[in-house]
């Protein structure tokens, strides 16, 4: 019997020292915060059958909520397109029909 309590005693102190040791990084060890992305391929997104869904689920995911202390990064305007470029299906091709304003300033 003395040689059981002796082995429970000696179990105790070492789970004692394991949660000790637990509690002390707790205490003294700060993991810091970074923002985190991950990009998910728009195809997995599409949900499987063929038919196209009632709803993308991109939408009907919940924004991201993320914190950060670095200042937010500008977004990049679009690229313009190319001077020969063909203008994009339904542009108005009629200069008596577009709606530019700065079309209509004098030379």
């Amino acid at each position: 019997m003395p040689t059981l309590i002796r082995l429970l005693v000696a179990l105790l102190f070492l789970a004692g020292l394991g949660y000790a040791a637990l509690f002390a990084l707790t205490i003294f060890v700060d993991p810091g915060e970074k923002e985190i992305t991950h990009r998910i391929p728009a195809r997995d997104l599409v949900v499987d059958g063929g038919g196209a869904p009632e709803r993308p689920l991109a939408e009907s995911l919940p924004r991201p909520e993320t914190q950060s202390t670095e200042p937010a990064a500008q977004p990049t305007p679009p690229a313009a397109p190319a001077a020969d470029a063909p203008p994009p299906a339904g542009a108005a091709t009629d200069p008596l029909t577009d709606d530019n304003p700065e079309d209509d300033l004098p030379e």
